[in-house]
């Protein structure tokens, strides 16, 4: 029985359990909880100076988790097994962060405008879509791969890493691009 078996099946052969619902339920309950904050949420009222630097702490936490995600990576791909986890965990806990402080962000600021204008335009705008439509994504990709990894169901944890780890860093290096364009811009 390999570590992705736990259980037996109707007919006998091996069932392997996972939360999906569970995993998807919560992505989706994060997914509109973010839409309403942003889009549809009033603005709360501040004068404190430094929520105009939150944009920046952000870009910033976003850059320490895709380096953090590369070095683990790289940690695993060179047999550090020990050190992977750690890597990887740090880059979750940097994005955790960045979560964090982009909600205090548009509790405060609401929506962002982009007011660049010509070319600038639908490149931006294509950007922030598949930024925004893969950080939907990218949750319930990173909770299973948390979840397999803790669970060492490594053979899972692997397969579904290879689409979390690129896509989790197109979204955290599109997001640190997006606020260069926004400070160019505006």
């Amino acid at each position: 029985m390999s570590n992705d078996s736990l259980a037996l099946g109707s007919g006998g052969e091996p069932k392997a359990r996972t939360p999906l619902g569970s995993i998807l339920g919560v992505s989706a309950a994060t997914a509109a909880f973010l839409i309403w904050w942003i889009y549809f949420k009033t603005p709360g009222a501040s004068d404190a100076g430094w929520i105009s630097a939150l944009p920046a702490v952000n870009a910033t936490f976003n850059t320490l988790a895709a380096a953090f995600m590369v070095a683990g990576w790289w940690a695993i791909r060179q047999g550090r097994r020990q050190l992977h986890p750690k890597l990887m965990l740090t880059g979750v806990g940097f994005s955790v962060l960045f979560l964090a402080s982009y909600l205090v962000y548009h509790h405060y600021q609401g929506d962002t405008p982009f007011p660049g204008q010509g070319w600038i335009r639908p490149f931006y705008f294509s950007l922030l879509i598949s930024h925004i439509v893969l950080s939907v994504v990218m949750l319930p990709m990173i909770l299973s791969t948390l979840f397999f990894a803790s669970r060492k169901r490594f053979a899972s944890h692997k397969k579904i890493a290879r689409w979390t780890l690129p896509t989790w860093l197109y979204v955290s290096v599109t997001g640190v691009v997006i606020f260069f364009l926004l400070q160019a811009y505006t």
